[in-house]
């Protein structure tokens, strides 16, 4: 029989995204479908209420959703979206750069003049609704921080034994 996780007794404790948000009476809404958390989280809103912001600066994720208290600050979301960004930017621009090549083979200088400042400026634009996006899909798959949590705490966050 699982048992809810006391967050004094374990202070690192997992949210779990099951739960809804923490302190959520029961019959709240339940964590929204995938793409529409990813959608929310694009848009820099909460994934799970769609109210609060994903970000409390360019790229620092909130500690928790000003609205539904959904513990946003538990997502690590920091390597995959500068990949994803670049996978984007390279499919949306490298198609008119060597476009522009063949057809005009301009000089080097004209590609650098041209190109690093575009691919720089859309990279950047892309960079935070892209990581919210990642945090949407972060969240609706479960990964809430559990690599914070000493091993040996895991087994109760993960409905094992509760003999504290």
């Amino acid at each position: 029989m699982a048992h809810p996780v006391d967050q004094d007794t374990f202070p690192g404790a997992r949210w779990s995204p099951r739960q809804g948000p923490p302190d959520t009476p029961a019959g709240a809404p339940a964590l929204p479908s995938l793409l529409t958390a990813m959608g929310r989280g694009l848009r820099n809103r909460c994934p799970v209420c769609g109210e609060g912001r994903v970000f409390q600066g360019f790229l620092a994720v909130a500690p928790a959703c000003e609205h539904c208290g959904t513990p946003l600050g538990r997502i690590h979301a920091d390597d995959a979206p500068p990949y994803f960004t670049i996978f984007i930017v390279g499919h949306l621009l490298l198609p008119p750069v060597f476009w522009v090549e063949k057809a005009y083979q301009p000089p080097m200088w004209f590609h650098m003049a041209l190109w690093l400042p575009l691919f720089a400026l859309v990279t950047t634009l892309l960079l935070r609704p892209v990581k919210g996006a990642t945090v949407g899909l972060m969240l609706k798959l479960g990964f809430g921080g559990a690599e914070d949590i000493p091993l040996e705490n895991q087994d109760h966050i993960r409905g094992g034994r509760h003999d504290v």
